[in-house]
């Protein structure tokens, strides 16, 4: 009886160590996987925050930049024939007849049979005459289609000039062999002795500045 009596007890206290040990091992287990749970957002809103955010492209830069000059050109269409748009797409002449501000010019270019040596032509800049321009100075053209591709010849350059280059005053040397004189006067750009009234328009090979006289050579 007292083998019995005292095997008992030390049942008990096996046992008991048991439960304890098992308890001990599920708490240790709940902390830890409670422990990673909490820290998962943190690391989640840590990415968030430093994300990057995207750099402009060069060409939405390009496009913040990009202007023209002169007080006309919101006299030109803002879409179809005649814009800006659709100007870039045609050679100077054909782009110059669409444009409702210089269709006179592209009909005396076409009078003195300049067309084709124009439109063929690449990166030239052209000081276009409007409308009104030739309206007032149509007497000063002369009679005859060797004069008047004289004079046509004279609001060409070889090569594209910038509104920069023009502020800066240069002395450009035209097809028709007499120079021109840039400058820029307060906020107004001019050639020779006219205002720079819209430009640069761009066209596929070409850059042109509207101005509101017809200019005439020296000789």
């Amino acid at each position: 009886m007292r083998a019995t009596d005292t095997g008992r007890p030390c049942l008990g206290h096996a046992a008991l160590a048991m439960i304890t040990a098992a308890v001990a091992l599920t708490a240790t287990a709940c902390a830890s996987a409670a422990s990673s749970t909490s820290a998962a957002p943190p690391a989640s809103s840590a990415t968030v925050a430093t994300t990057p955010r995207a750099a402009a492209s060069p060409s939405e830069s390009m496009a913040e930049t990009a202007g023209t000059i002169g007080t006309d050109c919101g006299m030109i269409p803002a879409a179809g024939m005649g814009s800006m748009h659709a100007m870039a797409m045609d050679p100077v002449v054909t782009a110059a007849s669409h444009n409702p501000l210089i269709t006179t010019l592209a009909a005396e270019i076409k009078k003195a049979g300049l067309t084709a040596t124009l439109d063929s032509a690449s990166g030239i800049t052209v000081f276009a005459p409007d409308n009104q321009a030739f309206a007032h100075d149509m007497s000063m053209l002369g009679g005859g289609t060797a004069e008047l591709a004289k004079v046509l010849k004279y609001h060409v350059v070889a090569v594209r000039i910038t509104p920069a280059e023009l502020a800066h005053g240069m002395t450009l040397t035209t097809l028709e062999g007499s120079p021109l004189m840039t400058s820029k006067m307060g906020s107004v750009y001019e050639v020779n002795s006219a205002d720079v009234t819209c430009g640069p328009l761009h066209t596929a090979n070409a850059t042109v500045y509207i101005i509101n006289k017809v200019l005439i050579p020296m000789h």
